[in-house]
């Protein structure tokens, strides 16, 4: 579980939450853009 912060309402500010949620969606993003595809071929 990569975004543990996010199983817990930790935060106080909505604004905190809503970073933490950011930060975390640019994360698994860049992750997913990361990984290396298998050819395709056409």
């Amino acid at each position: 579980m990569h975004s543990r912060r996010l199983a817990r309402d930790y935060e106080t500010l909505p604004a905190t939450s809503e970073a933490m949620i950011l930060f975390s969606m640019i994360t698994r993003m860049g992750r997913r853009l990361a990984r290396p595809r298998a050819a395709v071929l056409h």
